[in-house]
């Protein structure tokens, strides 16, 4: 089973904003929004290139290349040219911390 991997403090983020971090060899994006914490693999499934520098739409990410939408609170995909969602991963705050662990190889 993997473990919860300390990433950032939980003061670290404005709401609407985000940090690119390492999960065990994965970027994943940490978005604040509306004061809750949300984190999702930083690659758009449409081409495999990073997404998290795209704009915030609501709880959406759009594609900066191709205007994929994303749920940044599911990794649902809402609009092509994606057709699979991104990976999403459990977060958590312990003791003032943002914690995440990627459970996809348990």
């Amino acid at each position: 089973m993997s473990d919860w991997v300390d990433v950032i403090d939980q003061n670290a983020l404005a709401d609407g904003e985000h940090v690119i971090v390492d999960v065990d060899g994965t970027e994943v994006a940490i978005f604040k929004l509306d004061g809750e914490f949300y984190a999702i693999e930083d690659v758009c499934t449409h081409d495999g290139a990073e997404i998290a520098s795209g704009e915030l739409d609501g709880d959406e990410i759009i594609c900066p290349r191709h205007g994929a939408r994303f749920c940044i609170k599911t990794g649902e995909f809402r609009s092509p040219p994606a057709y699979e969602d991104i990976a999403c991963f459990p977060v958590k705050i312990e003791n003032g911390r943002v914690k995440v662990r990627d459970q996809r190889w348990d």
